[in-house]
This record gives C-alpha cells, sequence and structure tokens, in this order.
C-alpha cells in the first residue's frame, strides 16, 4: 500500500499544526507510524490522496451512523445552504431539532444547541452547579469530557484524593474541585461524598463507557448510582455524546431504562457537522440564560447547515429503526474476530454494546479503565497496522470505540473477518 502522498501531507502539516493535526489521536501516536489523509468519503468506506480505499469502523468517531455522504442528508444540507451559511438568530430548523431530540430522549424536556461535545458538557456542569449552589463534581477515572480545564483530570493516590491536572496549562487550582470516582465501583462514589458532604453538584459519566474503550456498566450501576447521588442531593449527567442515538433513539438512557438530571448530546445530532447539546428537567434548564442567571452563549449555535443535516438524520432514524440490525452486524464481526484470535490460542476482550465494540489484547474482562490499561497496546498496534494494509480502518487507538453503521455490508463484514484470521498477530 502505497502513501507517499499522505507522508508528503503530514510532513508539511507538521511545520504548521502542532503535531500536524488538529485533534491528538490522530496522529497515531498511540499505534505508530503516520496518519492518513482522507480525500474523500462514502457509505461505509474512505479514501485517502493516494487512492488507497478502507473499511471505515471510525466513523468521524461515531456520528456517521447512516454512512458518509447519505443522499438525503446531503439534499437537506444543500437545500439549506442555498439560503444561507450562519444567521445569528433564531431559526426554525433549530426548533425542529429541539423537538425530535426532546420526543426521543423523555428526560429531556428543554434542549440548548452548542458547537461541540465539549461545550455541551461545560455547560450541562455549570447549570448543574447553578442549580445545586455546589462547587464539586465527580467524574469516573478513565473518562474524557471534553478539554475544559478541570475536566483533564487523573486520579490521585487514593479514593478520597482530588484530582490533579492531566495537562500543562491546567492549573491545580481548576482542578480541586473534580473528584475522581471508579468506574462500576459504587463504593468509590460513596468515599467521596462521605468526603465531601453537601459539596458535591452532581456525577457526570458516560452510562457506557466510550473513552477508554467500550466498557458497559454492570447490571444496576447506573440504577444504584443515581439513587446515591439524588439521596446526597446531587444531579446525575449522562454524557451521551457518543451513545445518544448510536445505542438506541433514545440514547443509553432509553437502552437501560434510565432517566439522569442532564444530558449532553453531539456526534450523530449533527449528522456530521460539529453540532453539540445539553438538556433536562424543565426546573434546572430554565436557570440558563436568558432566562435564568446561568450564562452561556455560542455565536454559531443552532448553525442553519448543522440542524439540517442532524434533523434529516434523526428522522431517518426515527422510521428506519436500525439499532436491532445494527446490533445483529456488530455481534456478528465481534464473534468472527473473537474466533480467529481463539483459533490461534490468543486471549483477546472484545466489549460491545449496540453498533460499538472495542478490541482489548488482554485476557481478562475489561470492566473499569484499570482493567483497560492492562491490553497490550503493542499488540493492538500491530492488528490496527495489519488490518489498515488490508484495507480496513480501525480506532487507531487501543483506548478508543469503533463502529459499525448502516452502510457496512455482510461483504465488509466477512473481509474483515477473514483478514482478521489471516492476522500475523493470531
Amino acid at each position: 500500500m502505497k502513501t507517499k502522498k499522505s507522508q508528503r501531507l503530514f510532513e508539511q502539516a507538521k511545520k504548521i499544526m502542532p503535531g500536524g493535526v488538529n485533534s491528538p489521536v490522530r496522529a497515531f501516536k498511540g499505534i505508530g507510524g503516520n496518519p492518513l489523509f482522507i480525500q474523500s468519503a462514502k457509505g461505509a468506506s474512505l479514501t485517502d490522496v493516494d487512492g488507497n480505499k478502507y473499511i471505515d469502523y471510525v466513523g468521524s468517531w461515531g456520528p456517521m451512523i447512516l454512512g458518509h455522504t447519505h443522499p438525503q442528508v446531503l439534499k437537506a444540507v444543500q437545500k439549506t445552504l442555498k439560503k444561507g451559511s450562519s444567521f445569528g438568530a433564531p431559526c426554525e430548523l433549530e426548533l425542529l431539532l429541539a423537538e425530535e431530540v426532546c420526543r426521543a430522549v423523555p428526560s429531556i424536556e428543554k434542549v440548548r444547541f452548542v458547537n461541540s461535545g465539549t461545550e455541551a458538557v461545560m455547560g450541562a456542569i455549570r447549570v448543574a452547579r447553578g442549580f445545586t449552589g455546589r462547587k464539586k463534581i465527580i467524574k469516573f477515572d478513565g473518562a474524557y469530557h471534553g478539554h475544559a480545564d478541570y475536566l483533564l483530570v487523573k486520579a490521585g493516590s487514593g479514593a478520597t484524593t482530588l484530582g490533579t491536572p492531566d495537562s500543562a496549562g491546567v492549573p491545580v487550582e481548576f482542578t480541586e474541585q473534580t473528584a475522581i470516582a471508579f468506574w462500576n465501583h459504587l463504593a468509590s462514589v460513596e468515599v467521596l461524598f462521605r468526603e465531601y458532604p453537601d459539596e458535591i453538584a452532581a456525577v457526570i459519566l458516560e452510562p457506557v463507557m466510550g473513552n477508554m474503550g467500550v466498557i458497559p456498566p454492570k447490571k444496576g450501576f447506573l440504577e444504584d448510582l443515581i439513587s446515591l447521588c439524588h439521596q446526597h442531593g446531587a444531579l446525575v449527567i449522562f454524557d451521551e455524546v457518543m451513545t445518544g442515538f448510536r445505542l438506541s433513539y433514545g440514547g443509553a438512557q432509553s437502552l437501560y431504562k434510565i432517566k439522569p438530571d442532564l444530558t449532553t448530546l453531539g456526534k450523530i445530532i449533527g449528522g456530521g457537522f460539529p453540532v453539540g447539546a445539553y438538556g433536562g428537567r424543565e426546573d434546572i434548564m430554565d436557570l440558563v440564560a436568558p432566562l435564568g442567571p446561568v450564562y452561556q452563549a455560542g455565536t454559531l449555535s443552532g448553525n442553519p447547515v448543522a440542524m439540517s443535516a442532524g434533523l434529516e438524520t434523526l428522522k431517518i432514524l426515527r422510521k428506519k429503526n436500525p439499532y436491532k440490525l445494527l446490533e445483529k452486524t456488530t455481534q456478528k464481526l465481534v464473534k468472527g474476530i473473537q474466533q480467529a484470535a481463539h483459533s490461534s490460542k490468543r486471549n483477546i476482550t472484545v466489549n460491545q454494546v449496540g453498533s460499538m465494540f472495542t478490541i482489548f489484547f488482554t485476557d481478562q474482562a475489561v470492566t473499569n479503565a484499570e482493567t483497560a490499561r492492562q491490553s497490550d497496546t503493542a499488540q493492538y498496534a500491530h492488528f490496527f497496522h495489519y488490518l489498515l494494509n488490508q484495507g480496513i480502518y480501525l480506532a487507531p487507538s487501543q483506548f478508543e470505540a469503533s463502529f459499525v453503521s448502516m452502510a457496512h455490508t455482510e461483504k465488509d463484514i466477512q473481509k474483515t473477518i477473514h483478514a482478521s484470521r489471516k492476522a500475523t498477530i493470531f
């Protein structure tokens, strides 16, 4: 496989962009080698600048659930674009998408659109603090909720230790209000509530962890967590930027039949365009300006082009309800990869929920960040590059989710399974 043009562009990019990329994981640091520069995408495939074609299991990190360049989404975007690309004023498309979101997610009674998942989380945490009058938040070890200063936190030396900055440029003072608990371990949350009584505004979590690889909640964990939070007067924020409209039409909370107080969304609700949103109970959201004292604003929030792409995407998902088929297709793929490993006496763990999956190179169950970190990242890198050379594009990091879309065919799945069987790592 020739990648001379990608390599040349990457060398040029490194001279004028930090690391040659605009988001760190794209640089292939986790798996080695140089990133590919993509020229076009269609359906379930990507084509790079050298003309190489790949079956795409990244899907722009989740939003392309319909596949790339879906004709109905393109038509909706083109129709809107002819009328203008940005107004900086209310438009009907904002209202229509808000109605679609609120119908789909019962816990969201009112919603505010922003431009990214990071913004959505920042807004949700701010309004949670405004509602409770408290400062501290709890997040889980290994979870990523965007690059706000107080969220770039790593765990301290013990369960009751507040987080320390996980990035240069973040003052310790900014992370002092963020405490770290451990996923699927309710006792670690209980310890923090005892340590900081009447100080915790909210617990934020991905109901299915996706940013340490896919790690589902243990049975009863979400229900017990919500009960614990409410017992102590704290709110629960579900970060469904990744899982929203991915695991079911109403997101993970619909799949698990559970209601948080606030929810953040992104990715799929933009249909491939930059969009985020946060919403929840009416009494909480009524604190957001201009109705209430919690300020948040955005010049491009509710952008008509992004709204039209998201609205059309959600309409298609509602009408076609592809979630059982997506899960079945993903199960077939996962089973084939597991069998490939087993036949070569390799132990791997593949976590899957719906159309999200992660292949962990470890022989133990992956139930939290600590067990995920036991994975052999060198083996994953080898596997990634072998499949890449066979025209298959997985997440370029051991600790990320891969995704199946409606555009993936039986042929795509079988080619991926066949390549996995031939992988030299197995």
